[in-house]
């Protein structure tokens, strides 16, 4: 299921690639915009479909190749393991799930911003913090500058996502959501919501015994 959503993902972004000077307008229309879902009076109220697809539609969309290769290397990295813990079915459940929360989370801080949301983070920052719930004796292997030199260390998978989302929650802090940029406060919504979720999806899993 991890390959499968980052081949969507990587398509869905060759396909935005192909149209040109409309890809903004692709981009505004599918990515979840807060201040159309706030201002309903933009659209019926009860067009529900105009209101909640966004919101997951914005969650295959990239704004450039390093945003789409960031992420997509992201969820390679943590994705794979959390899967084997749900099973694929129960796994892509919980990815979109943390992508919705994220994104309404993103709302609830900004709920006037016009700017589109795009990219699979939110749903990534899901699987991040389910990993860091299954996985917190793991080691990872990064790449850290130190002074001038970049050095690959391995780190403890727990101090690593741990760092991780206490800078979104700074930078969080310290930006808006109207002024555009990295959707910081979906980030930590995502992780928040994924590790959450994970222990309660997986313990509800069915067990079989072999016969």
């Amino acid at each position: 299921m991890t390959l499968a959503l980052i081949a969507v993902n990587v398509l869905v972004f060759l396909y935005e690639l192909r149209l040109g000077p409309d890809m903004e307008r692709f981009l505004l229309h599918y990515g979840f915009v807060p201040a159309v879902y706030f201002h309903v009076s933009h659209i019926q109220p009860w067009n529900l479909p105009a209101r909640f697809v966004p919101m997951v539609s914005s969650m295959f969309l990239h704004g450039g190749w390093m945003h789409l290769i960031g992420n997509m290397w992201t969820l390679w990295i943590f994705g794979d393991n959390v899967e084997d813990r749900l099973g694929k079915g129960r796994y892509l459940l919980y990815y979109v799930v943390c992508g919705l929360v994220a994104a309404y989370v993103h709302y609830l801080t900004g709920p006037r911003s016009g700017i589109p949301v795009v990219g699979a983070s939110g749903a990534i920052a899901g699987v991040m913090g389910g990993y860091f719930v299954l996985f917190p004796r793991a080691r990872i292997v990064t790449l850290l500058p130190i002074l001038f030199f970049i050095q690959i260390v391995t780190l403890p998978a727990v101090a690593f996502l741990a760092f991780w989302f206490f800078a979104q929650l700074l930078y969080g802090m310290v930006t808006t959501a109207a002024s555009g940029g990295v959707a910081w406060w979906a980030h930590v919504g995502g992780f928040i919501a994924g590790a959450a979720m994970i222990l309660p999806l997986r313990w509800s899993q069915p067990r079989y015994d072999s016969g």
